[in-house]
């Protein structure tokens, strides 16, 4: 992991970010001799969230990281003795485990669908299942996060957003959530630490305590402008909105940068203030709400004089939709335990719809002939000449090595281009089925 000025960062051990029967498995493939047997799991998910008509893959830079840094430490080893949670030939293993298998998949901000094989680990059985649940918090929580950026990114149509959810979350998932939300869509964030480790723009000014501090609201901007200058974002809605839009611009002058509106009926408000803005002069003056939105309220806001939006709760936890019930799959494992051996497609066949499809897959997006996407095509076997150019897998890690690491601007770049590629309809906010249909070839 590195900060925003290139120098890595200091990053713990993710081997415990894990379940216990993780290591009670490899403890009894290690008896059994199956441990080493070459393997392909495949992360993706049976649905979309209800209502959603596009997933988006983030956190694919957090989950390289994550398998970088995934080292069991003397005092973890200690840990698990103590606990006897594995015996001591696992101890053993563990204690030199490295990850030096293979790792591709679908590049962070691009979106996927039922079935898209977002991510293929692929290595010894050992190597591979130990990895599956740190991977599946990462990309479940983020392009939770991601997809719900997405849908407020594409109501905003254009006007900024800033995450500011910090305080509504566990602080390390804080600093995921804005990461997320900037490769979805979003402009800033309010958290200092999203901005120290990747780089992404932080804003903000002041709370309404910093108006309460002080005898007057004329007291409290004059010292927030003295301080940041004219430029600054005043907070209108302490006491009463118009005395304050009025004293807001008589302290800072017709240059004054912003007012917030963070309370009331945001789209009558932002009205009102508009036009006594206008009539006092501060023509330039720019409009920020608040006040818990979400995708639904962006969107009811289409029509007000309204600059920018700050999201929080609704945000940081997926608008509904924590969680994109991705899945970590066995598809494919060696016939024998020679290095060798060809693969042999393996699947889950249990009742209730959990079913898996087996065999090591590919994902191709198919276009029509104006370049709109049509299709995801999902297969096993020769990949169709027509669809050659269209995969949608890149290579992540190769034999435990990173080779595909880009910066956070690339994956929010990807993912602008992916969402202006799909139908119109997958703007909609309405509950509708997944705006492309997945279609599968030569699947067993």
């Amino acid at each position: 992991m590195e900060q925003a000025d290139g120098l890595p960062l200091p990053v713990p051990s993710t081997a415990l970010f894990t379940d216990h029967y993780e290591l009670t498995m490899l403890q009894a493939a290690l008896r059994a001799g199956t441990a080493h047997r070459r393997s392909v799991f495949e992360v993706f998910t049976r649905r979309l969230p209800e209502g959603r008509r596009y997933g988006v893959v983030a956190g694919t830079g957090r989950v390289l990281d994550a398998v970088e840094n995934y080292r069991f430490t003397p005092p973890m080893l200690d840990h698990l003795r103590e606990q006897q949670v594995v015996d001591e030939p696992t101890l053993d293993w563990l204690a030199g485990h490295r990850f030096s298998g293979d790792i591709s998949g679908y590049p962070e901000g691009e979106v996927y669908f039922p079935g898209s094989p977002v991510l293929r680990v692929e290595g010894s059985f050992a190597e591979c299942v130990l990895l599956e649940t740190v991977i599946l918090s990462v990309l479940n929580h983020d392009s939770a996060v991601a997809a719900a950026a997405s849908r407020m990114a594409a109501a905003a149509a254009g006007r900024p957003l800033v995450e500011m959810g910090a305080r509504r979350t566990h602080e390390l998932a804080a600093v995921a959530a804005s990461r997320a939300a900037y490769v979805g869509g979003f402009d800033a964030t309010s958290n200092l630490a999203a901005g120290f480790r990747y780089g992404i723009p932080t804003v903000g000014t002041s709370a309404h305590a910093f108006t309460l501090l002080h005898d007057s609201e004329r007291d409290a901007f004059s010292a927030q402008v003295d301080s940041l200058g004219t430029g600054t974002t005043l907070l209108v809605d302490t006491y009463d909105v118009t005395e304050a839009v009025r004293l807001a611009v008589e302290v800072a002058g017709p240059g004054l940068g912003s007012v917030r509106i963070d309370s009331g009926d945001l789209l009558l408000v932002a009205h009102r203030v508009r036009q006594q803005l206008d009539e006092l002069g501060a023509r330039d003056t720019r409009i920020v709400v608040t006040s818990d939105l979400d995708e639904y309220a962006i969107a009811s806001l289409a029509a007000a004089p309204v600059d920018s939006y700050g999201v929080g709760t609704q945000l940081v936890t997926g608008s509904g939709h924590p969680t994109c019930s991705m899945v970590y799959k066995l598809v494919a494992r060696a016939s024998g335990d020679a290095p060798d051996a060809p693969l042999h497609p393996v699947a889950k066949k249990s009742l209730g719809g959990k079913l898996s499809v087996g065999g090591v897959k590919w994902a191709a997006r198919r276009r029509d002939a104006n370049g709109e996407a049509e299709a995801e095509v999902v297969g096993t076997g020769p990949v169709p000449p027509e669809l050659a150019e269209h995969r949608l897998g890149v290579e992540l890690i190769r034999r435990g090595r990173t080779v595909g690491r880009e910066p956070l601007a690339a994956a929010r770049d990807r993912h602008r281009r992916a969402r202006e590629g799909l139908p119109l309809s997958a703007a909609q906010l309405s509950r509708g089925e997944p705006v492309l249909p997945t279609e599968r070839r030569g699947s067993p």
